[in-house]
């Protein structure tokens, strides 16, 4: 590996990651597309939807998913993952099967 600690940038790629729901948010819309709200609160049952809302609008102002609000009575908002959070994918892929390895080393 040749990148300089002096210069690395893990931690700005962390400051975007962390959050206990962030990845799995970023999973599910990777696995499913554009969703809607309620569907991650079904989704992520244990998630408050003031967590969620929070984290959420991190993503988006970090231009990792897209939020579309369409102006209907009730409001109806859609959540989706940006071309630029697509980059993400083997990134999360990658960190998933790590994940896996090290539980399965635990066991």
């Amino acid at each position: 590996m040749k990148i300089n600690p002096k210069q690395c940038r893990v931690d700005q790629a962390l400051s975007i990651l962390i959050g206990k729901w962030k990845p799995l948010i970023l999973l599910h819309l990777l696995a499913n597309g554009t969703t809607r709200f309620g569907a991650f609160q079904r989704a992520i049952p244990e998630i408050t939807p003031k967590v969620l809302t929070k984290q959420l609008r991190e993503l988006e102002e970090e231009e990792i998913i897209d939020r579309i609000v369409y102006s209907e009575i009730p409001p109806k908002v859609e959540y989706s993952i940006s071309a630029y959070g697509k980059t993400l994918e083997p990134v999360l892929t990658a960190m998933h099967e790590w994940g896996e390895s090290h539980a399965d080393r635990k066991q």
